[in-house]
């Protein structure tokens, strides 16, 4: 698909991209880390923040692995859908049909799937649920707009899991590990042809496809050097604790990081960034 039939509010949006507005909102309210727990290694995060950085750096791996596929397929990222601030994080129109994925950064757990349950380190989740709904809701939004029934396939895919274990695949939805997403895809049987792909592929582009009001163009520069600075900053903390880890005694330690990154309330305002 060429560069130059994709518009700018759709084709050039980035893997993350609506996480990413969010993320740095509530980031932008955190208090800034004082110069002991930074020495110490303590996060630059917060609970609030944490699922929303793990969001964005699952969707940046699978948008840096759809890169692979060929120019006979259209990628999308962080499409927004619906009248609030939903999004599909990707939608791929290709010969082996229109698929939906839904990213879920669940790095280092035990994945666990049978039929309709999706467990995480043994919590069960809504993750098939929510792939089944989104591919139902792209199937209607596009059939609409390119006037003719269009099927899509919902797929979960699970980044960097500790294991991914499927007893009972699920009916309407598929469940794909980061690492075979290209393989899979690749292998799928051909069900569209070109004329077809097309059709779909110049509906899926249009923004009014998905949403009444498109959300305004944010200012993406800036927001993808806040990130950059936002994960240099976590990956120094996680260097900084493994350090300290090993030359100080564990309980020892524990101790003084929680102390560190919860406490010493009275030399918050000795330090920045």
């Amino acid at each position: 698909m060429s560069a130059d039939a994709t518009p700018l509010l759709l084709g050039e949006r980035v893997p993350g991209q609506a996480v990413l507005g969010e993320l740095m909102a509530l980031q932008s309210r955190v208090p800034p880390r004082n110069w002991l727990q930074r020495v110490f290694g303590a996060s630059p995060l917060r609970p609030e923040t944490i699922m929303g950085y793990k969001g964005v750096l699952g969707e940046i791996a699978v948008g840096r692995i759809l890169e692979g596929l060929g120019p006979e397929w259209l990628v999308l990222h962080a499409v927004p859908v619906g009248a609030g601030s939903a999004d599909i994080d990707h939608v791929l129109v290709g010969p082996a049909g229109v698929f939906t994925l839904n990213t879920k950064n669940h790095s280092g757990q035990p994945v666990w799937v049978a039929g309709r349950a999706l467990l995480v380190a043994g919590k069960r989740t809504h993750h098939i649920r929510s792939a089944a709904y989104e591919a139902a809701r792209a199937a209607k939004l596009l059939g609409s707009a390119a006037g003719f029934p269009v099927e899509v396939t919902g797929v979960v895919v699970i980044v960097q899991p500790k294991s991914l274990t499927i007893k009972a695949r699920p009916e309407r939805v598929a469940v794909v590990r980061d690492a075979r997403l290209l393989d899979w895809l690749r292998r799928s049987q051909p069900v569209l042809g070109p004329e077809q792909v097309s059709q779909i592929a110049s509906a899926a582009v249009r923004p009014g496809t998905w949403c009444r009001n498109p959300p305004a163009a944010s200012d993406l520069p800036a927001l993808q050097d806040s990130f950059t600075a936002l994960r240099k900053m976590v990956e120094q903390a996680r260097r900084r604790q493994a350090a300290w880890a090993l030359s100080v005694p564990a309980v020892g330690f524990v101790v003084l990081a929680n102390s560190v990154q919860w406490g010493a309330a009275i030399l918050q305002g000795l330090g920045g960034r």
